[in-house]
């Protein structure tokens, strides 16, 4: 069941529901809350200079031996804009930081339709019970002229769903056999992080059926 705007605004007046800074009346939908834009953006780096001189940039997000930032941190100042370039992918910090007091709901993070209509492709997800944290926005140019974002804009929209049973706050903030790895997560603190080295393990070392059998789910 998807909550509606009286029941939002219930979960707020009631701290099951927060949003820092509080939302405003802009913000708060029939069946959804609209997030602003916020002040860090978060660009990829497809270069880097070692002792072998400048080469490009091949991530590994499963390298545990050598952990590297595959992105580069850019925070604006009031006044300022970020363009993204054509084709350009970029992850955005949302300007409010969430947090879900209440394991009766999960919410849908997904665009706006006007933003849809520049051309811009944000991919949603979802946000589980008792989520606290700044959230990323996944964003894409799709055009081939730059899209301007101004920190504020309302980009996005988080749909919130009634779940069939609560949850435990443990339940809720594991993630398979590990805690959530973007729990507690703030604007200059939004780069990739690794899963499990257990999982890693076996991946990288092409084990996937011990892995299905050390881990199967009973």
């Amino acid at each position: 069941m998807i909550l509606n705007r009286t029941e939002l605004r219930q979960y707020i007046t009631d701290g099951k529901l927060a949003f820092t800074p509080a939302l405003d009346s802009f913000q708060l939908q029939p069946n959804s809350i609209d997030l602003r834009v916020g002040w860090s953006f978060y660009v990829s780096k497809t270069t880097e200079l070692t002792t072998g001189g400048r080469i490009g940039v091949a991530a590994d997000y499963l390298e545990y031996a050598q952990p590297k930032e595959y992105y580069q941190l850019i925070k604006l100042s009031p006044g300022q804009c970020f363009e993204i370039q054509p084709k350009e992918f970029v992850i955005i910090s949302t300007l409010e930081k969430v947090t879900f007091n209440d394991g009766t709901y999960a919410a849908m993070l997904s665009p706006r339709s006007s933003v849809i209509r520049r051309g811009l492709i944000i991919e949603g997800g979802v946000v589980d019970a008792f989520y606290n944290g700044h959230l990323i926005i996944p964003a894409f140019n799709s055009t081939n002229h730059a899209i301007k974002m101004y920190p504020g804009e309302r980009v996005c929209q988080l749909v919130f769903h009634s779940l069939s049973s609560a949850l435990s706050r443990e339940d809720a903030t594991k993630h398979g056999t590990a805690d959530a790895k973007y729990q507690d997560a703030t604007p200059y603190g939004l780069g990739a992080k690794t899963d499990s080295k257990e999982e890693v393990d076996f991946i990288r070392s092409g084990n996937i059926d011990g892995l299905k059998s050390q881990f199967q789910v009973k």
